[in-house]
């Protein structure tokens, strides 16, 4: 490999990098110049113990540093400690990486780094031919084979002919690279997944001192471990280097992203950053309260990191506990959140329901994952939508919103909290577990471009009899005016039972009823949201695909592919979900044929039939993944080729 200004990766002993001479013999080679390639997918599988969600992190960071564009799918097991070495234990990280802008983490790997054989097992179904397989040959016994139902050894028996297989005994040369250093067999064999960080590194001429700079700071507290894994990623990227089984390096270009300070982002950690932003430009103290649950918890723990922000935050008993206290709080003047996934959700719904009764902002922020009951609980799902729309008793209407990645999930929370705020109503807000775990570069927003969400609190008696009305509405946005409690002479009453319109007594009174009820319901309808933007390009496009949610980056990259291959096609994507923009009806008229695929049985196709009578076609995906490019490439050239219908 030539030598590059500024290049970081290690010399292996006996080179020096560029001079094309070995030290000891003094033969001459011939520097290895690297393969161009625009994009690369990449997974990274093996036992959950093997430490493939780090290795993937931080090739991705690697990745994301060096100016790549990216998208990420982290792919957990269900249960917290499979049995080692099956296949309901296999973890696996997949990224695309890429010198342009990418939609999704990648349909197919294009290099699959198996651990074991329940990850060769596993994942390599999805390889293409001529992809390419690096194997830990370790792993490959005659016991962890027969675990996963392996009758021969598939890295001697021609089966895997069709990819480029490469083996590396990368436990045996772990143990190497760290004998002497006085750890245990043991220890120095869980550093393996570093062997392969640091041989991917090289061959994908990534930079490698940030990632020494990482475990040197992750290990601070252990810092004989801390070296060992740095030895053992050097080895890794010493051993790509002198071995010639890896001939050949590559190199992804930067992309060209708009001026700005970027960061790798995920989707939990967006929301924990735009609670945080929302708090701040409204002036008022956050308080969370919640219940740990996957794939939730870590918004939780993001904002338990930043009480300097005024931030407050509560690891509730249960479910109605977290939900609970954070309507309490914004009943006394705070921005209250909540964070679940969907079983939390139908704990949290009668609460929910007295948030829409006593008309108080609150934040639910509802990360779906597979089901029914603990269903699926760390693969991903949009199967909560029907249930965040109707899932309370009584009419009681909730404004719906859903981020289309994990950068926009900032935006996304702070508009959900402009709704909460001006309409006094809970919002919910769908994210989902492929958007809560995955990543890409997120633009840094600037603060002055954060929108104004101060709030004013009645300070002042406003009823004609010279008291406080609780429910006396504001003309245009039908909300009611937010009185913290304590306040001299604004003493109320609000609560689970039917207000009096305007003074807020109690009331039995049937007309009252039906007419809180319609203004209620009045107040959603009247949200106000932007309108929907159809990406329509030849603006001769006769199908027209809607989305929501995570279906975006898999939804854009098919249309690319419709497009390239000679067809038009136009999009739209849906945020906001109640209400519908306004101009969505007309919008879906002007198309002979609409296709909504979602990651459940056809809640989206649902509503837009009912509301719109339109006779959607529903492409329907629960497998706990998402969708492919491809598949709904196929999906969408099958309908404007006429092949399918419904």
């Amino acid at each position: 490999m030539p030598a590059t200004a500024g290049d970081s990766g290690p010399v292996p002993a006996g080179l020096v990098r560029g001079s094309g001479t070995d030290q000891q013999t003094g033969a001459v080679s011939t520097p290895r110049k690297p393969v161009q390639l625009d994009r690369v997918v990449i997974r990274f599988a093996g036992d959950s113990g093997d430490g493939m969600q780090l290795t993937g992190d931080r090739f991705t960071s690697e990745a994301a540093a060096f100016g790549n564009d990216l998208a990420t799918l982290p792919n957990f097991p269900a249960e917290i400690r499979a049995p080692a070495g099956t296949l309901p234990g296999v973890s696996s990280f997949q990224l695309q990486y890429a010198a342009f802008d990418v939609l999704t983490p990648g349909d197919r790997p294009d290099v699959l780094v198996a651990m074991n054989p329940a990850a060769l097992m596993a994942n390599v179904g999805d390889i293409p031919a001529g992809g390419t397989l690096l194997v830990n040959t370790d792993e490959f016994s005659q016991r962890n084979l027969a675990k996963v139902g392996y009758a021969a050894n598939p890295l001697e028996d021609g089966s895997l002919e069709r990819y480029q297989v490469l083996p590396v005994a990368m436990a045996t040369l772990a143990r190497g690279a760290l004998e002497g250093s006085g750890l245990s067999k043991k220890d120095a064999e869980r550093s393996k997944n570093m062997f392969a960080l640091g041989l991917l590194s090289w061959m994908y001429n990534r930079p490698t001192e940030a990632t020494e700079r990482f475990l040197r700071e992750k290990f601070a507290r252990k810092p004989d471990i801390a070296e060992a894994n740095v030895l053992v990623f050097r080895a890794g990227w010493n051993y790509g280097e002198t071995t010639e089984a890896f001939a050949t390096t590559y190199q992804v270009a930067p992309a060209t992203f708009p001026a700005g300070t970027y960061r790798q982002i995920t989707g939990n950690t967006a929301l924990a950053y735009g609670i945080v932003a929302a708090g701040q430009v409204s002036g008022l103290p956050v308080f969370l309260g919640s219940y740990p649950i996957t794939p939730a918890s870590d918004i939780l723990h993001e904002l338990s990191r930043h009480k300097n922000f005024n931030v407050t935050t509560m690891q509730a008993e249960d479910e109605i506990a977290g939900v609970s206290a954070a309507l309490g709080a914004s009943y006394g003047g705070s921005l209250g959140v909540t964070t679940t996934s969907g079983p939390g959700i139908a704990l949290k719904s009668e609460t929910i329901g007295l948030g829409v009764m006593s008309e108080l902002p609150l934040l639910v922020i509802d990360v779906q994952r597979g089901g029914p009951s603990t269903g699926l609980p760390t693969k991903t799902e949009q199967a909560d939508l029907l249930q965040a729309m109707f899932g309370r008793n009584g009419e009681a209407p909730v404004p719906v919103l859903a981020p289309q990645s994990p950068g926009d999930c900032f935006r996304t929370m702070l508009d959900a909290v402009r709704i909460a705020l001006t309409y006094r109503t809970p919002v919910l807000l769908l994210s989902d577990g492929s958007i809560a775990n995955g990543s890409e570069p997120w633009l840094v927003p600037s603060v002055d471009d954060l929108p104004d969400l101060s709030v004013a609190f009645a300070t002042e008696p406003n009823g004609p009899d010279g008291t406080f009305w609780p429910y006396l509405r504001d003309s245009e946005t039908l909300a009611r005016p937010w009185a913290v409690p304590g306040t001299p002479g604004l003493e109320h009453r609000i609560g689970g039972l039917e207000k009096q319109d305007g003074t807020g007594n109690i009331s039995y009174d049937p007309d009252n009823h039906d007419k809180m009820v319609r203004l209620r319901q009045a107040k959603i309808d009247g949200i106000s949201v932007p309108d929907v933007v159809v990406d329509d390009p030849s603006g001769e496009a006769t199908v027209l695909v809607v989305g929501w949610g995570s279906t975006f980056g898999p939804i854009g990259a098919a249309a690319r592919r419709v497009r390239n291959a000679g067809h038009n096609v136009a999009t739209a994507h849906l945020r906001h979900l109640n209400p519908l923009p306004a101009n969505l009806g007309d919008v879906l008229a002007r198309y002979s044929r609409v296709v909504v695929p979602e990651m459940n049985l056809g809640q989206l196709a649902l509503l837009l039939r009912a509301r719109f009578l339109v006779d959607a076609v529903s492409y329907t995906k629960v497998a706990g993944l998402p969708f492919k490019a491809e598949e709904l490439q196929h999906v969408i050239t099958d309908i404007i080729e006429g092949g399918m219908t419904r």
